[in-house]
C-alpha cells in the first residue's frame, strides 16, 4: 500500500513507476531494472492510475481486445480469459460498457491492467466511488491476483481498506518516505497495547507496577498501556501469572492513528 496526504507525491511515484515521468534525481528500478520511457521492464507492469477511457458502445471484452492490440503484442499473450476470471466480470463482459455500474467499470479497468498477467499491478484509488459491498468484492479481486506470487501496489485514501488488504505499506509525506514496513509493525510502533481481561482493575495494577510501563488506562473490560519497548508477550505473562484471564492482546492503534502520528493531524490521505 502507498499512503500519504494529498500532495505527498503518491501519484508522481506511480507515474514514474510506469515510465511516464523521469525522476529529477536518482534512479528508479523495478525488479532490478531501471525504469525509463519504453524500458523493457515496463512489460512486467500493469497499471490503472487515472480514470479509464472505454468506448461505451462496445462490450467490455471488445474494449480489452482493442486495448491489447494497441500495445502491439501478440493476442495470445493477453491471457484475456484468465484476467477476466480473476476480475470476476462474468457474463457482463459481453455487454456494452454504457450499461455498467461504477463497480463494473472499475472491475473492467482492473481487468485491463491485468492483461498479460504482469508481475506487478499498480493501482491508484481502485475503490474510488465504490460502495462497501463493491469495495469488499474489489478486495477479493486483488487478493486473487496476488495469490500466485504476483505483487499489487495500491494507492488509496481509505486507510481501513488498506489495513485489511495490504501486508506492507509505505507512507509518504512532503515527497519523502516517513515509514516503510509491515502493516502490523507500523500500527504497533509507538502505540499502546490493549488487553481484554476478566479483572481490569487488577490488570491495571499489575501493569502499573512494572517500571517500563506507563499511561495505564481502564475502559470497561479493556486495559491500555504504553509498554515502552516491553514485548506484549512479556506483559501478557505478568497478567497470567497474576491469575488474570486475558481474552485478547494487541495494539490499541489503528492504521489511521499511526498515519496521523506520522504525517500530522492537519492532513488528509
Amino acid at each position: 500500500g502507498l499512503l500519504g496526504p494529498n500532495g505527498a507525491g503518491k501519484t508522481t511515484v506511480l507515474r514514474m513507476l510506469m515510465g511516464l515521468l523521469l525522476p529529477s534525481a536518482g534512479e528508479l528500478r523495478v525488479y532490478g531494472h531501471p525504469v525509463t520511457p519504453g524500458a523493457p521492464v515496463l512489460s512486467r507492469i500493469g497499471s490503472f492510475v487515472e480514470g479509464p477511457g472505454f468506448l461505451p458502445h462496445l462490450s467490455g471484452a471488445r474494449n480489452l481486445k482493442l486495448y491489447w492490440a494497441a500495445t502491439g503484442r501478440p493476442a495470445a499473450y493477453a491471457r484475456l480469459d484468465e484476467a477476466l476470471e480473476i476480475a470476476g466480470l462474468g457474463a457482463a463482459v459481453h455487454r456494452a460498457v454504457r450499461t455498467y455500474s461504477q463497480g463494473m467499470r472499475q472491475r473492467l479497468a482492473i481487468a485491463q491492467a491485468m492483461l498479460g498477467l504482469p508481475d506487478l499491478l499498480v493501482l491508484d484509488e481502485p475503490t474510488n466511488g465504490l460502495d462497501p459491498p463493491q469495495i469488499h468484492a474489489m478486495r477479493d479481486v486483488l487478493r486473487r491476483y496476488a495469490r500466485d506470487g504476483r505483487s499489487v501496489l495500491v494507492s488509496s485514501h481509505l486507510l481501513a481498506e488498506v489495513e485489511q488488504s495490504c501486508d506492507h505499506i509505505v507512507v509518504m509525506h512532503r515527497g519523502r518516505v516517513v515509514a516503510d514496513g509491515a502493516v502490523a509493525d507500523i500500527v504497533a510502533g509507538g502505540g499502546q497495547a490493549s488487553f481484554r481481561v476478566d479483572d481490569p482493575e487488577r490488570a491495571a495494577q499489575v501493569l502499573g507496577e512494572a517500571r517500563s510501563v506507563s499511561g495505564v488506562e481502564v475502559d470497561g473490560q479493556w486495559v491500555y498501556a504504553e509498554l515502552n519497548g516491553t514485548p506484549r508477550s512479556e506483559a501478557l505473562g505478568w497478567l497470567v501469572r497474576s491469575g488474570i484471564s486475558v481474552e485478547s492482546v494487541g495494539p490499541r492503534r489503528r492504521l489511521e492513528d499511526a498515519f496521523l502520528q506520522l504525517v500530522g493531524e492537519d492532513t488528509t490521505p
